[in-house]
């Protein structure tokens, strides 16, 4: 039987923890009461935090008793992390508390799959809740008063939550199993041509989600792929390294490529959008990158064209990714540009900063059997640089 597990602080919040699992027990569901505290242990918890905490690569003593404590609650974030992928009785997770519960239950709840219901009432969910979500499907539920004692009012949330919790994990749901395999692509405004074309040849016999790559898409794509959503990708836009490299709005993180590296899947890659770094509306742009080469796309996007400096760390940043790769990989290069606004005569035309890009791709590339670095004459977004990337990845997926 799948169970609900109700994640909290036992040292401050026992009776709130207590009245969540009396409502999601009513609400016909089994419940597991798990205590992450990190100063002093009460009991009540059906799994205790030091039982919770054992679970840390390093152990108990790395995250009960430690005097600093965000050092004890990022310890135990790794624990309860460690400990849910050892349960196969998780029907969902509810979590509720403040600023550091929230930072420690939704941490845990980022390693769990796409799919397993996730709730976190909280007091900080009323605002920026990004760094808390990131890609996956976690349920922020806003508590109103904070969750300090038992009244009226929390009475009422608490119990919406639980009872919400409880009929995600009591709902049926579908099978994530499309009639067709899935398959992951990324794009962007300037690679729409690229990727829709790539996508109408591909649709026929694969379910195609297209991602787009804002930080979060490229995230999310990764996430899915890593939860066994999809068998493939076509990661075309990876505008998302230069604004991780050189501070835009829209990066990726250090891991980016990591769900191919792990998981094994065929993956076509390009280069994609590299040649700008994203803002906001133009008076957002940092005064250092006034005088660049800006295009306004629209009243709240600016872009930035990329240096030939800036190219190099690009193009070595993702080599060394792909390098690690051991599944069927395609790495293709579009010589003539990889951007709508990358061609000759648009605004971001610079074979300098295209050069080096590629330059840092050649150097830096491994030669391995499962992978193949493909160069085309082509923008990114012609007929038949789109038809190579939907040919590479039907070959590739035999």
């Amino acid at each position: 039987m799948k169970r609900l597990y109700i994640i909290g602080t036992f040292d401050t919040k026992a009776p709130e923890l207590q009245f969540a699992a009396d409502s999601a027990r009513e609400a016909g569901v089994e419940v597991v009461l798990v205590d992450v505290s990190t100063q002093k242990t009460l009991g009540g918890a059906d799994v205790t935090a030091a039982t919770v905490a054992s679970f840390h690569p390093e152990g108990e003593k790395a995250v009960l008793g430690l005097t600093d404590r965000g050092v004890a609650v990022a310890g135990m974030a790794d624990a309860l992390s460690a400990f849910l992928k050892t349960r196969d009785d998780i029907g969902g997770v509810f979590g509720l508390g403040g600023s550091g519960n929230t930072d420690l239950v939704t941490h845990a709840m980022r390693t769990l799959p796409i799919g397993t219901p996730k709730l976190m009432l909280s007091t900080v969910a009323s605002g920026n809740t990004a760094p808390y979500v990131g890609p996956n499907d976690i349920a922020m539920m806003y508590s109103v008063v904070d969750i300090a004692g038992l009244n009226a009012i929390s009475r009422r949330v608490i119990a919406n939550a639980a009872n919400a919790a409880a009929g995600m994990v009591k709902g049926k749901v579908p099978s994530h199993e499309a009639d067709k395999p899935a398959i992951g692509m990324t794009m962007f405004g300037v690679t729409t041509d690229s990727v829709t074309q790539a996508r109408k040849h591909l649709e026929d016999r694969f379910d195609v989600a297209v991602f787009h790559a804002t930080g979060i898409g490229g995230q999310s794509m990764e996430k899915l792929a890593e939860s066994g959503f999809l068998q493939g990708m076509l990661d075309v836009t990876t505008t998302e390294v230069p604004d991780h490299l050189v501070g835009g709005v829209f990066p990726c993180t250090d891991d980016r490529f990591g769900a191919a590296i792990r998981t094994k899947l065929p993956c076509v890659i390009s280069v994609g959008a590299v040649d700008m770094v994203n803002f906001g509306a133009m008076d957002t742009v940092p005064k250092e990158f006034r005088d660049r080469n800006l295009y306004v796309h629209n009243a709240q996007v600016t872009l930035m064209r990329t240096t030939p400096e800036e190219n190099r760390a690009i193009g070595k940043f993702i080599v060394e990714r792909v390098n690690q790769m051991e599944g069927p990989v395609r790495f293709f290069l579009p010589l003539k540009g990889v951007s709508a606004i990358d061609a000759p005569g648009m605004p971001f035309h610079d074979p300098e900063a295209d050069a080096a890009l590629f330059d840092a791709i050649r150097e830096g590339w491994v030669d391995a059997p499962n992978r193949q670095l493909i160069e085309l004459d082509n923008n990114i977004n012609d007929s038949a640089f789109s038809d190579a990337l939907a040919n590479a990845f039907l070959e590739l997926i035999k």
